[in-house]
């Protein structure tokens, strides 16, 4: 490594790819900036086990056939395969993930392509990549994105997530809700620090509401709620579902548009279409699909609230592409949620799991006057360039610590770290 730029290699099971477009998007986002900064090569494993094409002939969208390597904007990524039988032994999966990526990652380190390995999600990501950082004299940083308050309530998981953590040479939170959450599995505060994520302005803006409503088919003066985000149960949307015969009693007319598809976490949609029905709200409920980046500012700018009753969240960069767009937030006391939409000016956090709190909330920021200006404004405070320059930051400070030196490989040909 010379000249303060050091070489990243971006370690994460979870990124688009050819046959899964809107896998990970967020992870892209933000590290595709960096890379705009500093060499990039993204290193994506995907899951595998004997057979497991017959389980397709049933089933035929799981675990699609990914190439090997790819081309995105300019970045190399590969996609090694590791070992992982469905629901059985998720507790081997972080030493799988490294023993399947650690060819790739060898080549990588030869070629005086890999500084710093940087991981998303703590388990198995962040564990694996403290074995490979271990194995190859190689500082990681691990990205904490969401999933670690549930891994960190199971027995299976938790040793090794305190394990990784423990062992990264720098740990990233999205929130300081997850920040917290390190520090109280043991990690030294020091070693822990925010970056949350940001928002492209450039690309999320408020469009005229009489265009955006026209380009959706939709009346000038209908109340319109929106939410986006993957088809799962975690999201949420059909808790708003469920609220919306009485608020559309309350508000006649009232339309609730939903953006989104299937995600690695599954595929709600047949099941909110069900809901639906039953509820005999098929001219309340709009399915978008899944939308780009540049087109989903038409459904933002169209509508009047941003609703998203979600279980879990890390930081919902969503939340930001609303408010970006002139849209208060309405969402559930989880996660970072409460870190992003922190001022009453930006909307309303209700706490998750009830109803009548999240109905109410809804009632009112429809019939509330919000100063669009301000909420964008806010999202121009939070634009990507400030996380950007945290993290090429951090990066750069990365290769001047000793990396780990126990347990090394013997790498023929090459000068170590």
């Amino acid at each position: 490594m010379g000249g303060g730029r050091p070489k990243i290699v971006v370690f994460s099971t979870l990124f688009p790819n050819a046959a899964q477009p809107g896998a990970g998007l967020f992870i892209r986002e933000r590290m595709f900036r960096v890379g705009q900064t500093l060499p990039m090569t993204v290193v994506a494993p995907v899951p595998w086990f004997p057979c497991q094409s017959l389980i397709r002939l049933w089933r035929p969208h799981f675990r699609p056939t990914v190439p090997f390597r790819e081309k995105q904007s300019g970045i190399d990524v590969i996609h090694p395969k590791f070992l992982s039988v469905p629901g059985v032994c998720k507790r081997l999966d972080g030493l799988f993930l490294a023993l399947g990526s650690f060819r790739v990652m060898r080549s990588l380190k030869r070629s005086g392509r890999m500084d710093v390995i940087d991981a998303h999600f703590g388990y198995p990501d962040g564990y694996a990549a403290t074995l490979l950082g271990r194995w190859f004299r190689t500082p990681v940083a691990i990205t904490l994105r969401g999933t670690e308050p549930r891994h960190s309530r199971t027995p299976a998981l938790k040793s090794r997530l305190a394990r990784a953590l423990g062992d990264a040479t720098r740990v990233f939170a999205v929130s300081e809700s997850l920040r917290s959450l390190a520090v109280q599995m043991g990690l030294a505060p020091t070693k822990v620090r925010v970056i949350g994520n940001g928002v492209d302005t450039l690309r999320f803006y408020p469009l005229p509401r009489a265009q955006a409503r026209a380009a959706l088919g939709l009346p000038d003066q209908v109340p319109v709620l929106v939410s986006v985000g993957g088809l799962t149960e975690r999201k949420g949307f059909h808790r708003v579902i469920e609220l919306l015969p009485a608020l559309a009693r309350e508000f006649p007319g009232l339309v609730f548009l939903i953006v989104g598809g299937a995600s690695a976490e599954g595929d709600w949609r047949t099941t909110l279409e069900q809901q639906v029905k039953a509820l005999g709200l098929e001219h309340v409920v709009r399915f978008l699909g899944v939308l780009a980046p540049d087109e989903l500012k038409v459904p933002l700018s169209a509508a009047d609230v941003f609703v998203l009753a979600t279980r879990n969240e890390g930081w919902a960069n969503v939340f930001l592409e609303a408010m970006a767009c002139g849209l208060p937030v309405v969402t559930t006391d989880v996660g970072g949620n409460r870190e992003v939409v922190c001022r009453p000016e930006l909307g309303v956090v209700v706490p998750f799991g009830d109803p009548p709190a999240l109905q109410q909330a809804i009632e009112d920021a429809l019939k509330r006057t919000w100063d669009r200006g301000l909420l964008r404004a806010y999202a121009c405070d939070n634009e990507w360039s400030k996380r950007v320059a945290e993290l090429t930051g951090e990066f750069a400070a990365l290769v001047q610590v000793e990396p780990p030196g126990t347990r090394d490989v013997e790498l023929e040909g090459s000068s170590g770290g």
